[in-house]
């Protein structure tokens, strides 16, 4: 997901790009789960986010292993 706004969150830099880890409770409450800058998962509003699809070369480098 790609930051697009941070409303005072430090932990958060708009126009980076973050991992997402999926959560459907949150997900259905307008939140979305990012490992910000902390290292950390944390929930922050979805509408600081946008869905952006990485060239396959960029998403392999940024792959986090499972």
């Amino acid at each position: 997901m790609l930051c697009i706004r941070n409303d005072g969150c430090d932990d958060l830099e708009p126009r980076k790009v973050y991992q997402v880890i999926e959560d459907s409770e949150a997900a259905a409450e307008g939140y979305i789960r990012i490992v910000d800058e902390s290292g950390e998962d944390y929930l922050y509003p979805a509408n600081y986010f946008v869905s952006i699809e990485l060239p396959k070369d960029a998403a392999k480098v940024l792959a986090v292993p499972a």
